[in-house]
């Protein structure tokens, strides 16, 4: 049932997003006096409409995208010159401009989207990826500086009875392994470390750090259990472990392995806690991780190979790869049923994920390719600078740019965005990512 709820949630978020993002598009163009016939979340048959003054609104069956149907999306074929028609291309590009003038009343022409000026042109096609990112700041926000982000605490977690080798994962202790300085000591889960060798600590780093400094010497630790303070004496034994930063991530060498030294080694491990964050952090996280999704797109034909080549090919899914919805559904899914985890931290998970969806939307639909929104705003652009290029040279106004003229190529793009997308959900259910 929980998993059920994890996925439920993600295509709600899922579902907001598609509808505030056609908002993001149907305000601006309703603003500039271009009719909005349709509005609709999702594909296919529809469930649900209703009419409100010239738009008709409503729920479609498939909740995979969403539309807002703009009159005169593409220049009449008189306004283009009446180009004509040779061969299959051409053919579908006419068939695109007469059906865009069809939807053009009489007496409307100047409501129509090809009418407007290159920058409300603009501002309309940017008004749908905008919101994506302005949602996902918003989500960002809530998650980091309204509830927190999980970081270890000085309260312990966990206690091992045993010292064993780095990297070895069995569930109990083997009958000659050594105790633990921890359980030597007293520690328990739950203990809230306090002071380490006379010196109050308030950060999990600080105790790790001076732990690994202390292999064989004993020192005093105060901590807190049910209220009340008490001196426990802790002596770490010298063990191989990772290496870890400043900011304690374990260092790696070049060739991604982790490298190892002799350190002081105690046998605990924190808990959790959710540590709110400044809200410039929003801001700043939101950056980041705009960036790394346009690397992400930029490497997409490399990534979506390697996707395939270790899904099919009974290899391990990269944790980092490409994923479909029904990957992100799973990742949901494992949110809402993970154990041990509480509200809090389930949903930051979950506003977390929905924000990663919107910057990865804002990013996908700048790509200048139709029937992307990138690809209307690069023919909004092409038009501005042939206009621009006149007006400099006292030329005539240009004709509007065909934007028709791109419909083959927006069927071969929406073809294999479709093909691309089937193939990550077969790698999704065959092989899915897990870790």
């Amino acid at each position: 049932m929980a998993y059920a709820i994890g996925v439920l949630v993600l295509v709600v978020g899922v579902l907001v997003s598609i509808a505030l993002h056609e908002v993001g598009h149907m305000v601006p163009a309703k603003k500039f006096g271009v009719r909005v016939s349709q509005y609709f979340v999702g594909f296919g048959p529809t469930l649900w409409s209703r009419t409100r003054g010239e738009t008709e609104y409503g729920i479609k069956a498939i909740p995979l995208g969403g539309y807002v149907r703009l009159i005169g999306m593409y220049p009449t074929p008189e306004a283009v010159g009446n180009p004509p028609v040779r061969g299959f291309f051409s053919r579908i590009a006419a068939e695109a401009r007469e059906a865009s003038a069809e939807e053009i009343r009489p007496g409307e022409d100047h409501r129509a989207f090809y009418r407007l000026s290159t920058p409300k042109k603009l501002v309309v096609m940017l008004g749908g990826p905008v919101m994506n990112l302005l949602i996902a700041v918003v989500l960002l926000g809530v998650t980091y500086t309204g509830i927190g982000i999980p970081q270890s605490s000085t309260t312990l977690a966990s206690v091992s009875q045993c010292v064993l080798p780095a990297g070895f994962t069995a569930t109990e202790c083997p009958a000659d392994a050594a105790e633990s300085p921890g359980a030597a000591a007293g520690l328990r889960p739950g203990d809230t470390i306090v002071s380490y060798d006379g010196r109050a600590v308030d950060s999990w780093n600080q105790v790790s750090a001076m732990i690994r400094e202390d292999a064989g010497q004993t020192v005093p630790v105060v901590v807190r259990r049910d209220g009340a303070d008490l001196t426990l004496q802790l002596t770490p034994v010298a063990a191989e472990r990772p290496q870890v930063d400043a900011a304690g991530q374990v260092v790696t060498d070049a060739a991604g392995n982790a490298v190892t030294s002799e350190v002081g080694f105690v046998g605990i491990t924190p808990a959790d806690e959710l540590v709110r964050q400044p809200v410039t952090d929003a801001l700043s996280l939101a950056a980041q991780g705009t960036w790394q999704t346009a690397k992400a797109v930029v490497q997409l034909p490399v990534t979506v190979t390697n996707t395939v080549q270790s899904a099919f090919g009974g290899g391990e899914r990269d944790a980092n790869g490409v994923i479909s919805l029904v990957g992100v559904g799973q990742i949901a899914g494992q949110i809402g049923s993970a154990d041990g985890v509480g509200t809090g931290l389930r949903i930051a998970s979950m506003l977390e994920l929905v924000a990663a969806l919107n910057l990865a939307l804002f990013v996908f639909n700048l790509i200048p390719l139709v029937p992307l929104d990138g690809g209307h705003v690069a023919a909004a652009l092409w038009e501005g600078v042939k206009r621009q290029f006149a007006r400099l040279r006292k030329l005539p106004r240009p004709r509007p740019a065909d934007a028709a003229r791109l419909q083959p190529l927006a069927l071969g793009v929406f073809v294999l965005l479709g093909g691309m997308s089937l193939v990550l959900m077969l790698a999704d259910i065959v092989n899915p990512v897990t870790g």
